[in-house]
């Protein structure tokens, strides 16, 4: 058994946090956190919110409030979305407060005690119409490089560039437009200079740290570090504890990070073990990890470490996984500068597990990662809903109904199957124990797939008729990748995964159970629970992108992919050899219109000229015209292509009557004329399979009398409709192929 410390950046108290916070630091140390529960590890995971510094006066002064009421308003609202997010902390403190205060004097002391502070004068904006002076945000100019105006006194955001006080050009108060003056202040340092080297030394083997974490690191030292000051002219923050400095505070930057500490030792006062902190900050093999954004670097790799050897015996960083941005229409995600998705607003539309999927699998671990609506939809349906929950749903909803406790097992079980877990398992464990959460969530949802695809390769709903038992010993197979999807599954989605758990029939909670529970062995005649779909699928609303009706809104909602869609009957009225291709054929295709669609298609492997010749088809009539191999093609044939299921075939689909060309085979619905990119169209989802006693696989479904034997259908999660023209003329292919190929 290890010892973990989660140590969480803190977020500002002077707005609610929004999705960036989650995605970049706040919903990877809760995967983590659990994954390492799991694993019987003792963790302790502290954090809070940092209500000193500039942005929360800032924010206080424009609503005619106070610094403290700003900061404990946004504190609880913070501290609600995060517990909404089910993002658990051992303590989520906060910065103004007695303990934290009394931990930074104590450690601010310690180090002018150890000669690692010292006193300094500085040059300072003051305000003589305000009779203050000024921190950084509250004066603002023209820059001296780029010539950008309204820049902070700090730093140009437009070029980067960093100054130093009487930098900036037309210096004005932003509360009184006064210019000001610069005027000598004292503070104390921080000799950085002075553990440079211990700096370079501790971040020499850190080999396993992210490339941006450790270059970034190792460039700063390199160019030497500067002394750092510690104090301000403020009022609102910690007080600098020495007799005449009762104008000025502590730094933000210096105190923050001591809020590890001092929430550690919070935490212990408040479970009655006031001395916990120490097996945590005083044991060498406890292991400390870091979760920030990339704007924090600097701050946890450099400055808190050496705050940390100055004080000494206290544990350095073993890990600093620093996360790049979340970015929105191109941009990062700011509350300062607006364009932010604030988390309560979020969780009264969709559900926190959702929200936890979709931040996992567009985590910005090593790179920036772009968040847009389109995304989230089409993740959620086709990925978490189609194959995880319809695994989860079609398994337990079939086993309770048939057999309504956990079937056994013979004692060979399925060596497939148990491989397969085994070697799922063994990836993520490799994941997540190096904080690869992207490639975690990945390697569970393949295992979801392999489990769909198990499912539908012993047909459990021919085989009850026939063999119960053996029907039986089929579903306990599939019970077991259901009970380790959902204890894989519980770091990134535990709600969902503890009623998958209680439907299962377990009494106890996952994390009790631990990551053994993933290989252990089904407690066969557990009575099963009736289960519900634990996710479903999204809706978002769109403004169509159209000249013609600008303010048209269309609301998605069931087959919302296949929607964007024109599918067309058509006929290959020529057929020749792609010029500058060998396996391409460039068409002639008739669907009804005055002049005939030039396509070309990638099918001379499986179809001669002469089969192709006056072919009957159905056309993506509006695909986006793209060049193939430097010819336009104006459309795309749909075929069926078993390959994922083993086979090799792929046939051309068609109309099963003879209607006319042009016929529009959108099943009833109104489908859009918009063109659609290529990507838009692997969205829609559809199979081809032959009927058995009324059912599409295993799916009942409703279909015309003298329907074909073979069909194709479009897919939406749980739900199944027959390509069709809504009229009684489905879609269908000549020739055998397997049941579930998928269409392209």
């Amino acid at each position: 058994m290890s010892k973990i410390c989660i140590n969480i950046a803190w977020p500002y108290a002077n707005g609610p946090i929004h999705i960036g916070h989650v995605a970049g630091s706040l919903l990877p140390p809760d995967i983590f956190g659990r994954y390492n529960r799991l694993m019987g590890n003792k963790v302790l995971v502290v954090g809070g919110s940092d209500q000193h510094g500039t942005p929360i006066t800032v924010t206080a002064e424009r609503e005619g409030s106070t610094p403290a009421a700003v900061a404990d308003r946004y504190h609880q609202i913070n501290k609600k979305a995060i517990e909404d997010m089910s993002i658990e902390y051992s303590l989520f403190s906060k910065t103004h407060g007695a303990n934290h205060i009394e931990v930074v004097q104590w450690m601010f002391m310690d180090l002018l005690k150890k000669g690692y502070l010292y006193e300094k004068e500085t040059d300072q904006y003051y305000c003589s119409k305000c009779t203050r002076f000024l921190p950084d945000r509250y004066v603002e100019g023209t820059c001296p490089s780029c010539g950008a105006e309204n820049v902070r006194s700090d730093q140009c955001d437009n070029c980067g560039t960093t100054f130093e006080t009487g930098d900036l050009k037309n210096a004005r108060c932003i509360h009184c437009n006064n210019a000001p003056e610069v005027k000598p202040s004292n503070h104390y340092f921080l000799k950085l200079t002075s553990l440079n080297e211990r700096l370079l030394n501790f971040i020499d083997d850190k080999d396993y740290w992210r490339s941006n974490v450790k270059t970034f690191t190792k460039n700063w030292l390199k160019d030497g570090l500067l002394d750092r000051a510690v104090t301000r002219d403020m009022s609102w923050g910690v007080p600098v504890p020495i007799e005449g400095w009762e104008d000025k505070v502590i730094y933000v930057w210096f105190e923050a990070v001591i809020g590890y500490l001092s929430a550690s030792i919070e935490y212990s006062k408040m479970i009655g073990e006031p001395e916990l902190w120490k097996d945590y900050w005083k044991d060498p093999e406890t292991k400390h990890y870091y979760f920030i954004g990339k704007d924090n670097i600097p701050f946890h790799s450099i400055i808190w470490p050496a705050m940390l050897m100055g004080a000494e015996n206290l544990n350095l960083p073993y890990d600093i996984p620093a996360n790049e941005y979340l970015t929105f229409n191109g941009e990062k995600l700011s509350k300062s500068r607006g364009g932010a998705i604030d988390i309560p607003s979020v969780l009264e539309k969709y559900d926190a597990d959702l929200m936890r999927y979709y931040l996992s699998v567009n985590m910005p671990d090593t790179h920036d990662s772009e968040f847009t609506w389109e995304d989230f939809e089409t993740k959620i349906n086709t990925e978490l809903v189609s194959a995880l929950g319809n695994y989860y749903h079609r398994c337990l909803s079939f086993t309770q109904k048939n057999f309504e406790n956990i079937p056994s097992q013979d004692d060979a079980g399925s060596k497939e199957v148990d491989e397969m877990i085994g070697s799922a398992l063994a990836e993520y464990n490799e994941c997540l124990s190096k904080c690869d959460f992207k490639k975690g969530i990945k390697a569970v949802m393949e295992l979801s797939r392999f489990g769909n695809r198990y499912f539908d390769s012993v047909k459990p709903w021919a085989l009850i008729k026939t063999d119960k038992d053996a029907c039986g010993k089929a579903m306990n197979n599939n019970l077991k990748i259901v009970k380790a999807l959902t204890v894989m599954a519980w770091p990134f989605m535990p709600k969902s995964s503890e009623k998958i758990w209680e439907y299962l029939g377990y009494e106890n909670d996952i994390e009790s159970a631990g990551i053994n529970a993933v290989q252990s062995p089904l407690p066969a005649g557990q009575k099963l629970k009736e289960p519900v779909p634990v996710y479903k699928k999204v809706e978002i609303e769109k403004v169509k992108e159209t000249s013609e009706k600008p303010e048209e809104k269309e609301v998605l909602g069931p087959f919302s992919s296949f929607r964007k869609l024109n599918l067309r009957v058509g006929k290959v009225i020529s057929v020749n050899d792609h010029p500058d291709a060998e396996k391409l054929y460039l068409l002639k295709v008739d669907i009804g219109e005055k002049e005939p669609r030039q396509i070309v298609a990638g099918l001379k492997a499986f179809y001669s000229k002469e089969e192709m010749s006056g072919k009957r088809v159905i056309v993506v009539a509006n695909l986006k015209p793209a060049k193939l191999r430097g010819i336009m093609s104006e459309g795309m044939l749909l075929a069926a292509d078993d390959e994922e299921l083993g086979g090799k075939s792929v046939l051309l689909l068609r109309a099963s009557e003879d209607v006319p060309l042009g016929t529009v085979m959108n099943c009833g619905m109104e489908n859009s004329s918009s063109s659609v990119e290529y990507k838009e169209f692997q969205q829609v989802k559809m199979k081809v399979s032959s009927i058995q006693n009324g059912k599409f696989m295993s799916e009942d479904i409703v279909l015309p009398k003298g329907h074909p034997k073979v069909i194709a259908a479009v897919v939406d999660g749980s739900e199944i409709i027959p390509l069709s023209d809504g009229k009684g003329c489905l879609a269908t292919v000549d020739g055998e192929i397997k049941d579930g190929a998928g269409v392209r």
